[in-house]
């Protein structure tokens, strides 16, 4: 292997490499479960993405210098010095405690939309980005996916196959809303910390239901453990354009969040709460080009079919704390 001198100085990123070379290389692992926040944190930092990064390190193992400059190149050759000792703070033991949240920031959320969060384990966040920012994020996925909205014969068989997964990740409309301030003190209100880190996802294109091409999925589910008790968490959705009810939207059931542990331990020994009916309906939530949709993790959720005229186009991102609640036991 190459120098294993962390050039860029950053105190987790060589572990990091290292379990996962070893992962490629089909060494036995330790403690991986253990590092998966500081992992997320540290990918989020380095403004990078969960897939694209273990796509690299494990399809054609790089040596560590390799690591660094590839990190290098997705952050368009440089790193700056306040964000490598931001990283490094959050993945130290003070990053474990964190940063209470700023009582006399001015609130992304009302007392109101507060209120509704607790009830429903979801909000909208209304004009989280302004309406040139969407237009400017829907006009990059739809040039990467070579669409044209006023063409439905472009809408389906690109490059994303049979899903509505759109591996679009660093182009700079969508990094405009990735750093949008409103998202993170929406974020940084629910988690009640400042030090939030917004993760690198993907973008979403759910065309409308056609013959030969039915919604893909994904259906309701959760992607959390479900071994109580489920500790909290969030994530997110960004319409990028107006979303009818029956245009794919986001589907949840809402206030499950405050039903779960119940219904869980309610089930017969032995049963797979994933494939169980739920006793509540799934609901779409509307919205219009701007609206970010947060949830509960605890809540199930989904997207839907498109049964309308134009395609869902939106952003997948969340903001998360230095460190945060995670059950390595799966179930």
């Amino acid at each position: 292997m190459g120098s294993e001198v962390p050039a860029l100085g950053i105190s987790h990123l060589h572990r990091f490499w290292a379990q996962q070379t070893a992962k490629a290389r089909s060494e036995p692992q330790t403690e991986q479960d253990k590092d998966w926040v500081a992992d997320n944190t540290l990918l989020a930092g380095l403004r990078v993405g969960l897939r694209e990064t273990y796509d690299y390190l494990l399809n054609n193992p790089p040596d560590f210098a390799e690591f660094e400059q590839w990190l290098l190149a997705r952050n368009g050759g440089s790193l700056d010095a306040p964000r490598i000792e931001r990283l490094n703070v959050a993945l130290s033991d003070a990053g474990r405690s964190g940063q209470p949240a700023n009582p006399d920031a001015e609130p992304a959320l009302s007392t109101a939309d507060l209120e509704f969060w607790d009830q429903n384990g979801y909000v909208i966040l209304h004009d989280a980005v302004p309406p040139e920012n969407c237009q400017a994020a829907a006009n990059a996925i739809c040039e990467f996916l070579e669409v044209r909205l006023d063409r439905p014969d472009t809408w389906y068989g690109g490059p994303q196959g049979h899903s509505i997964w759109i591996p679009l990740l660093h182009h700079p409309a969508l990094w405009a809303n990735r750093d949008s301030p409103r998202i993170h003190r929406a974020f940084a209100r629910l988690w009640n910390r400042e030090d939030v880190w917004v993760n690198v996802d993907q973008a979403g294109f759910n065309p409308p239901e056609k013959p030969g091409w039915k919604f893909p999925g994904p259906h309701l589910h959760w992607d959390v453990s479900l071994v109580p008790p489920i500790p909290f968490g969030v994530q997110a959705i960004l319409y990028l354009a107006d979303v009818a009810p029956d245009q794919g939207a986001f589907t949840c059931v809402p206030g499950f969040h405050r039903k779960i542990d119940a219904w869980l331990a309610g089930l017969p020994e032995g049963a797979d709460p994933r494939a169980q009916p739920l006793p509540d309906a799934a609901v779409p939530i509307a919205g219009r080009a701007g609206d970010l949709v947060i949830w509960n993790h605890a809540l199930p959720h989904g997207s839907s079919p498109n049964r309308a005229a134009l395609p869902r186009i939106v952003q997948y991102l969340v903001c998360r704390p230095s460190r945060w609640g995670y059950n390595p036991v799966w179930r």
